[in-house]
């Protein structure tokens, strides 16, 4: 009884399935083991049915007795019949062992309902199986997931009146949103005036392309972290107030503050030692890095 249970709860229903083809056997009354007949008939039909696969098996009772002795009569058949085939021909293995009893009367005939139903599908048909069954395939949620779209470039107006074009690095906004969680990215080309915390009008770009990763991925949160060169002591703190203007212009542009948090290291964290030994090294320690806190 407890394989029974066990596949009654864990399969697929047959009772709605467009099954192709089906074959019964029938019981006595109040019985749940074929007669000798009925077995002959069964083994026969397993002879001759080799290259199929059973899909569904339905049990049925006539509706002599109470509801809970025939639910329990129909399981037992099921369970009988299965006990029967399991190592003879193919089972699919997800399929449903279902109790029909006497609430899915076929037949005014009480002998006609007293029967175990085997749905099975040919060879020729086991690579449509699913679409035979009406079972939808289920996409992973990583396929479902949409697709993000970033612009190539962006118009600006200037004070002047002119416009300034900003051609933005697709391929790095894409490795933000990818990057996992604990990963640092460095944010290439976003430089300062010297000993300040403004941003020079050619980095403009690089803020917006931070900024549409955040309008399009709602769920990243990121702490912006600032980094100097050449001096061993930060002492304005520009790092932080270089982090924290990019922080505030996320913020004035939108992204809810609870997303962001930043810090500044100085020349704590230097990629190369200091003093640097060139201008390669200095542009490598002076930097900001995002890191993703969740995505």
């Amino acid at each position: 009884m407890k394989l029974f249970f066990f596949l009654l709860i864990t399969g697929l229903f047959c009772n709605n399935i467009r099954c192709q083809e089906q074959f019964s056997v029938y019981f006595d009354s109040n019985q749940f083991e074929l007669t000798a007949k009925e077995k002959y008939n069964l083994t026969n039909w397993i002879n001759l049915n080799q290259n199929i696969k059973v899909v569904g098996i339905h049990g049925f009772t006539d509706e002599d007795g109470s509801t809970g002795f025939n639910d329990t009569l129909a399981k037992n058949r099921i369970n009988f019949i299965f006990n029967l085939i399991k190592d003879k021909i193919k089972i699919r293995e997800d399929f449903k062992t279902r109790n029909f009893g006497e609430l899915h009367q076929l037949s005014k005939i009480k002998a006609e309902n007293r029967k175990v139903t085997l749905f099975y599908i040919e060879a020729k048909d086991f690579e449509r199986e699913n679409e035979i069954l009406g079972i939808k395939e289920v996409v992973p949620v990583e396929e479902l997931k949409e697709i993000i779209r970033y612009p190539e470039k962006l118009v600006f107006d200037n004070p002047d009146g002119s416009k300034s074009e900003y051609l933005l690095d697709v391929a790095f906004m894409k490795k933000i949103a990818e990057t996992p969680v604990g990963e640092k990215l460095k944010i290439e080309n976003l430089n300062f005036k010297i000993n300040t915390f403004i941003v020079i009008p050619e980095s403009k770009g690089k803020m917006y392309e931070l900024l549409l990763v955040l309008q399009k991925n709602p769920k990243l949160r990121i702490e912006i972290q600032g980094h100097l060169c050449c001096m061993p002591v930060d002492r304005l703190d520009l790092s932080t107030q270089r982090a924290k203007a990019i922080n505030n212009f996320l913020i004035a542009n939108g992204i809810h503050e609870k997303r962001l948090t930043y810090k500044g290291f100085g020349s704590s964290h230097p990629v190369f030692p200091l003093p640097e030994k060139d201008e390669s090294q200095r542009a490598a320690n002076r930097r900001v890095e995002i890191e993703i806190v969740s995505n």
